[in-house]
């Protein structure tokens, strides 16, 4: 049981490390740096490469520094594998490292390292498997954990793709639609040109999707009319996608500056307290302490991590507290808000899980009904609910302040 203890608490420092954004301490912020800098010059060699003279006077350097990196690349994929269930909450070990495996990251991940090392045993597909690295570019999608920013592309995508998927399904039937009619009427005058099926749908491909390549184009007075017709619908057609996420993007900065008008935000007080030796808190759990009428642990700092407090959560020598009273006045934690859930807020309904927020930013507690709720992963929120959140910066200011 110690031993499996043991290893838990190492799991989840190695999860922490190689999970982007996880900030807490310096060891977890040189990992970050050290894994974009391995993927940028990992890219910059696949580049340069690519250039006789670069080859030929730094190639051997060029070999080294891709076999470190892509060593790197391996070693990270292993220790996400062995670490996922730290990823997938509840899930078994086997489980999580499978849904990991199969996730998108998860294929990203492998593909930076596996297409390296196949050549060894087939090396007949040495070209295909160097085409295939290109996929660590996509590695960089990784630090949008520092920006929402970078999130936002990722956001209107994935609220959209019904209607992306719609008008995708809508331009290929077009494709295939037109493909047949430029067949049906060119393949006679141009055997040579149009000669399938395949044919004729490269050419209303190119023609719907750009302004046409130029290799293949009708010469009958039917098959030009047809040309026009089917250049314009393209035209219409591929707007369509474009209007879709254009809307995304205006939704989701409307979305952001209505916050204001419908949350209300004040601050919020807590107060922080330091478990020394001797106190009696120390061994108990959460639900065995008593706590005054009015206040609630809101959370566990402990070796640089931040504990969410469930009742089964015992209380050990050196953890900080984050206490939260109503009646607080001093030495309060700033910045940390309080959001009513109005009608149109779009966490109404929603599990804490599913939320869309920033791996900075955690719930705290929620107050529903003037009954105060710790913020279980499945809760569904609603409305009216208060829900008290904080930033991992805000925090980190706050622990550098005096205890109370």
């Amino acid at each position: 049981m110690e031993k499996n203890s043991s290893w838990k608490k190492t799991q989840k420092k190695i999860h922490n490390m190689v999970s982007t954004g996880v900030v807490d301490s310096k060891l977890n912020q040189f990992y970050d740096i050290f894994s974009t800098l391995a993927l940028i010059a990992n890219l910059v060699c696949a580049f340069a490469i690519t250039f006789d003279s670069v080859e030929a006077r730094f190639g051997t350097l060029l070999q080294v520094v891709d076999e470190i990196t892509v060593f790197f690349f391996a070693v990270d994929y292993v220790l996400r594998l062995i670490t996922a269930e730290e990823q997938y909450k509840g899930e078994p070990a086997g489980k999580a490292a499978v849904k990991y495996a199969t996730s998108g990251y998860g294929i990203i991940d492998l593909l930076s390292f596996l297409p390296h090392y196949l050549p060894m045993f087939f090396p007949a597909g040495a070209a295909v498997f160097r085409m295939f690295r290109v996929v660590r570019i996509f590695r960089l999608f990784r630090i949008n954990a520092y920006s929402d920013s970078l999130s936002l592309i990722g956001n209107v995508i994935s609220k959209k793709k019904t209607q992306l998927l719609a008008s995708v399904f809508v331009i290929v039937l077009l494709i295939l639609a037109s493909s047949l009619c430029m067949y049906s009427v060119e393949h006679d005058a141009q055997p040579d040109v149009f000669r399938n099926a395949f044919s004729a749908i490269w050419w209303a491909t190119s023609t719907l999707l750009t302004v046409g390549y130029g290799d293949i184009y009708p010469i009958t007075a039917m098959g030009q009319l047809l040309g026009i017709v089917i250049t314009f619908l393209g035209v219409l057609l591929v707007a369509i996608p474009t209007g879709i996420l254009s809307a995304g993007f205006v939704e989701e900065y409307q979305m952001v500056t209505r916050l204001a008008d419908i949350e209300q935000e004040r601050d919020i007080h807590f107060i922080k307290a330091s478990i020394d030796p001797g106190d009696a808190w120390i061994g108990k759990t959460i639900s065995e302490i008593a706590m005054p009428s009015g206040s609630i642990i809101a959370l566990v700092l402990r070796d640089g991590d931040t504990i969410v407090p469930r009742g089964d959560i015992k209380i050990l020598l050196g953890d900080k507290l984050i206490i939260c009273a109503e009646s607080a006045t001093e030495s309060m934690l700033e910045d940390v808000k309080e959001i009513i859930l109005r009608k149109n807020h779009p966490w109404n309904g929603q599990k804490i899980k599913d939320l869309d927020i920033s791996r900075q930013t955690f719930i705290v507690l929620v107050d529903r009904d003037g009954k105060t709720i710790k913020p279980d992963v499945n809760l569904v929120l609603q409305e009216d609910d208060k829900v008290l959140i904080y930033t991992k910066e805000n925090i980190r200011k706050y622990m550098n302040g005096p205890l109370v």
